[in-house]
């Protein structure tokens, strides 16, 4: 059978996600399935023996994560792919899922056929992707690169104190340090874009050159709390101050351009009452541009910002990093690997850099790594009205199948 006309069985690809996606489902259709809770721990169950059904090995690492093996017919490191199924709460449906159920799908392929591959095919589940429940995001593909020590990811606590480490152990997912994913020739994720550049593009598929870099700093504003008669010129009004920085933060990255975006995602009132003067607040803000030295730029604005207001409101503000992941290209041969899997295949796509972070990010530091993204209708992710089309889908998946093949049949 010539390789270039294989495709992937599309009613059973998408059979499995619908089916993935009734855990955690919804009111409205999406997915709420945050890392290590119960549905997560129901996810992984039908993945696993989805994976031990395709004739597939499964380990299990000190962090979660999962990972089924396909052997190959000589002793070489692994193609390798996949992403997440932990989900952020009322997600979308292809969000993770696919990256690791679009692989599933290439392997049952692939038994269909009897097509066997020099290199083994490996398929990774990563733990926590999201950040919703554990912060920071990606804390397992990070710790894997040695980004975050085991310690540091036991350690995380979720809003009700419960650990990482604890919620591992309840889920019976805690594994051993030898089975993480390590020593592949290459990796590749698959995802759903999250961002409307496909979709302004009319193209079902990019190619993914890097992924931007993306700091998270956490800004304290204290002020003085006093009554709503209070007049104008006696008030230390933290929030009067914060609104200042937040419009500042969406300033900063319009006035940056060149893809730069700035967002506060997060902010906490106190006291948080209709006629009382707000005493502290404390938000978030979130910067990202493909050059550390843009980022930099941003977060030097954003300073400059703190202490002009600070002068001008009479309050005191502390910024405190949270965490930075620096832009990070993609390995410039697996790229190509996934252009020409593209080229040769007839799906129509575009070389772009992501917005962002994915755990290939991460698995870049360990092997040769890059990334093929589905369509988002609208450029929405993160949402229950996230939306990829099932033909978008299959062309990204069979980029991804043309691409593994590519790597998995070298000697």
């Amino acid at each position: 059978m010539n390789f270039h006309d294989l495709r992937v069985n599309a009613d059973r690809l998408h059979a499995s996600i619908e089916e993935m996606a009734q855990i955690g489902v919804t009111n409205n259709g999406g997915v709420t399935r945050l890392a290590l809770s119960e549905e997560d721990r129901r996810a992984r169950d039908l993945l696993k023996q989805w994976m031990i059904d395709a004739g597939m090995s499964v380990k299990i690492d000190d962090f979660g994560n999962m990972t089924g093996r396909r052997e190959g017919t000589a002793p070489l490191a692994p193609a390798m792919t996949g992403s997440h199924l932990d989900s952020v709460r009322r997600g979308g449906k292809w969000d993770g899922a696919l990256g690791v159920l679009g692989p599933l799908e290439i392997v049952r392929l692939l038994n269909e056929h009897d097509i066997q591959t020099a290199r083994p095919i490996e398929i990774v589940n990563f733990t926590s992707e999201e950040g919703s429940r554990f912060e920071p995001a990606m804390i397992a593909s990070g710790a894997v690169a040695g980004v975050f020590s085991r310690e540091f990811v036991h350690s995380r606590v979720d809003q009700n104190g419960v650990s990482f480490g604890d919620a591992l152990q309840q889920i019976g997912y805690a594994g051993e340090a030898e089975n993480r994913p390590l020593h592949a020739a290459a990796f590749i994720e698959l995802h759903n874009e999250q961002n409307p550049l496909l979709d302004d593009a009319d193209l079902p598929v990019g190619i993914v050159e890097g992924i931007r870099g993306i700091t998270w700093w956490n800004v304290a504003v204290t002020g003085e709390s006093d009554n709503g008669p209070t007049p104008m010129t006696h008030r230390r009004d933290a929030l009067a101050a914060a609104a200042e920085i937040v419009v500042g933060v969406r300033e900063i990255a319009q006035q940056t351009g060149d893809g730069a975006t700035g967002l506060v995602g997060r902010l906490r009132n106190e006291p948080d009452l209709v006629n009382v003067i707000p005493s502290k607040v404390v938000f978030s803000v979130d910067f990202r541009h493909q050059e550390l030295r843009v980022i930099d730029q941003m977060i030097g604005q954003l300073h400059e910002l703190i202490d002009t207001v600070k002068e001008r409101h009479g309050v005191e503000i502390e910024a405190e990093q949270l965490w930075l992941s620096e832009p990070t290209p993609f390995d410039s041969t697996v790229v190509q690997a996934v252009e020409d899997a593209c080229q040769s295949s007839g799906i129509p796509a575009m070389r772009l850099w992501s917005g962002p972070g994915h755990d290939a990010k991460y698995m870049q530091a360990v092997c040769p790594s890059a990334m093929i993204f589905v369509r988002s209708h609208r450029g929405k992710s993160h949402s229950e009205d996230e939306f990829s089309a099932p033909d978008d889908v299959e062309a990204s998946v069979n980029a991804l199948l043309h691409s593994v093949l590519a790597i998995a049949s070298q000697p």
